[in-house]
C-alpha cells in the first residue's frame, strides 16, 4: 500500500489535471474521510470543503429514480404501467411508440428516447409541461424495450410523471419524497438556496490552455430531473449511506434493493455492464459495484458504491477537460488503496489500417456531431455541438472535443476506446445493420447515428 495520503493524492492529481477545485468524500465501513482541494472560482476564490456546492449533473438522476421508486412503493405509480397512464398528453412522432413507453424503460433508459432535446423552455413552473409538449420533435433511436440508449430526454420525461403524480413542481416533490427526509439540507435544485451557499462555479479550456468560468452555470429547468441537482461531498457520503441499505422512512429495503438489480446489460460502455433502475452496474476487478457520473460545463462529478465492502466515494472538480481523467484518477487510487481492487482500461489492438474506410464517416445525435478519420497512425475521433445548436445557445456551451485517438479491442473488432485526449478511457462500439454496415457508434451510452456521405 502507498504511503501517500487521501489528501496528498488529491492535491497531486488536481494539480496534474490542472483543476482549480476538486471536493472528494470516502465512506469505510461507516467512517467518513474529506479531502479537498483548491477553490471555487478562479475569478471569486473561495477554499474548496465537504460542504461546498458542485453540479452533479447526470448523478441527479438517481435522485429522480428514487422518487419514482418512492412513489411505486406507496402505491401511486406503477413502473410496468405506460407513461400515457400518467401522462395522457404524451406524444411522439411515432404514435405506436409514444402508446408503448413504460415507466420503467424511462428509468433503465430503454424507451428508444434519442439523447436529448437542446430547448430552453424557460425557468417556469410549466417548463416540464412544455418540455414535453415538445418532444414529437425528437427522434426514436429504436423500438421501445429494444436496447439501452441513454436519454436525457427520458428522464425530464420522467420528472414531469413525478409532478402529475404529486401535483407538485418536480424540485418541490423531489424535496419532499427524498432530500429532506434524508436530511440533505446542501441539496438543492434552486438557485436562490445554492448561491446562498458556497458554490463551484466550472472552468473550461482555451486554446491557449488557460481557463475561464464557464457562462452557463445550470442547466434550463426542464433539464433538472436528469441533471439539475447542487449538491457537497458530505450529502452525496449521505446518500451513499442510504443507498447501502439505510432506506429508513423513504424507501422499503425491496425497493432500494430492486433499484441496484440488472434490468438491461451494456455493452463496452464507460457507463458500465448493466444498468438498474437509476444506477449504473459494474464489475471491476471481480467486485460488484453501483455507480453513476455527471458532466456538465466545466464541472464534473463521480459517485461510485461497493455495497459488499460498505465503501462509497464521490469526486467532483471545477475544469473540464481534464475534470473526468481527474476524477477517474481519483476514484481508480481509492479503490485500490482502500479495498486492494484494480480498476485498469483494456488494451487496443495495433493499428489495422484496412479497417479504417468502414468505420470514418460522420455520426449524429441531437445536439452533437461525431466525426471518425484516419490517418496513417491510427484512427481518430471528435465530438463537436452542432453549429447551430451553439448558436441558439449564445456561446453558453463547453468547448468542442478535439480529435483523439481510438484503439479497437480484441473481441469482433468493433469495440474501441479513447486512448488520448479529454475523454480518454471512454470505451464505446460500432454498431451494424442486418447487412453487415456500419449505421452507428455508441459513446458513453448514447448512439450516435451514421449520417449518409
Amino acid at each position: 500500500m502507498s504511503d501517500v495520503t487521501l489528501s496528498e493524492f488529491v492535491e497531486a492529481t488536481a494539480t496534474q489535471f490542472g483543476i482549480p477545485g476538486v471536493a472528494v468524500g470516502l465512506l469505510i465501513d461507516g467512517r467518513e474521510v474529506f479531502a479537498c482541494h483548491g477553490v471555487t472560482s478562479l475569478d471569486n476564490p473561495q477554499p474548496i470543503d465537504s460542504d461546498t456546492l458542485f453540479q452533479l449533473s447526470s448523478i441527479t438522476k438517481t435522485y429522480t429514480a428514487t422518487a419514482l421508486m418512492r412513489l411505486a412503493a406507496e402505491g401511486r405509480v406503477d413502473l410496468d404501467a405506460t407513461v400515457r397512464t400518467y401522462l395522457p398528453e404524451f406524444a411522439l412522432a411515432d404514435e405506436d411508440a409514444a402508446d408503448q413507453i413504460t415507466v420503467a424503460n424511462l428509468l433503465n433508459h430503454t424507451a428508444g428516447l434519442d439523447w436529448n432535446l437542446v430547448v430552453d423552455t424557460g425557468d417556469g413552473e410549466d417548463a416540464l409541461a412544455e418540455f414535453v409538449a415538445r418532444l414529437p420533435e425528437l427522434d426514436l433511436i429504436a423500438e421501445p424495450g429494444a436496447r439501452a440508449s441513454y436519454s436525457q430526454a427520458g428522464y425530464n420525461l420522467a420528472g414531469r410523471i413525478v409532478e402529475k403524480v404529486t401535483g407538485q413542481p418536480f424540485e418541490q416533490a423531489v424535496a419532499d419524497l427524498v432530500l429532506a427526509p434524508l436530511g440533505l439540507t446542501h441539496s438543492s435544485f434552486t438557485r436562490r438556496e445554492i448561491t446562498a451557499r458556497r458554490f463551484a462555479e466550472g472552468h473550461n479550456a482555451e486554446e491557449d490552455g488557460s481557463l475561464t468560468v464557464a457562462c452557463l452555470w445550470r442547466p434550463s429547468r426542464a433539464n433538472n430531473p436528469g441533471g439539475g441537482l447542487a449538491s457537497s461531498a458530505a450529502d452525496q457520503l449521505r446518500w451513499a449511506r442510504f443507498h447501502l441499505g439505510d432506506g429508513g422512512a423513504v424507501l422499503p429495503t425491496g425497493s432500494l434493493l430492486a433499484m441496484h438489480r440488472p434490468t438491461v446489460e451494456l455493452r463496452a460502455s464507460s457507463l458500465g455492464d448493466a444498468i438498474g433502475l437509476g444506477w449504473l452496474l459494474r464489475d471491476i476487478d471481480g467486485v460488484r459495484t453501483i455507480g453513476h457520473g455527471g458532466s456538465g460545463n466545466g464541472q464534473f462529478a463521480e459517485l461510485l458504491i461497493v455495497p459488499e465492502r460498505n465503501f462509497a466515494v464521490v469526486v467532483m472538480s471545477n475544469a473540464g477537460p481534464e475534470g473526468i481523467a481527474c476524477n477517474q484518477a481519483i476514484v481508480r487510487w481509492a479503490l485500490e488503496h482502500y479495498l486492494g481492487i484494480h480498476d485498469r482500461d483494456p488494451e487496443p489492438l495495433p493499428y489495422d489500417a484496412s479497417r479504417a474506410a468502414e468505420l470514418t464517416g460522420t455520426y449524429d445525435i441531437d445536439a452533437m456531431t461525431l466525426t471518425i478519420d484516419a490517418d496513417e497512425t491510427g484512427l481518430n475521433l471528435a465530438v463537436a455541438v452542432k453549429p447551430e445548436v451553439r448558436a441558439a445557445m449564445d456561446g453558453a456551451m463547453p468547448p468542442d472535443y478535439p480529435a483523439a485517438a481510438i484503439g479497437l479491442l480484441p473481441g469482433d473488432g468493433d469495440e474501441y476506446i479513447v486512448t488520448g485526449g479529454g475523454l480518454r478511457g471512454q470505451l464505446g462500439y460500432f454498431s451494424r445493420d442486418a447487412s453487415g454496415t456500419i449505421v452507428g457508434i455508441d459513446l458513453a451510452g448514447r448512439l450516435f447515428q451514421r449520417v449518409a456521405a
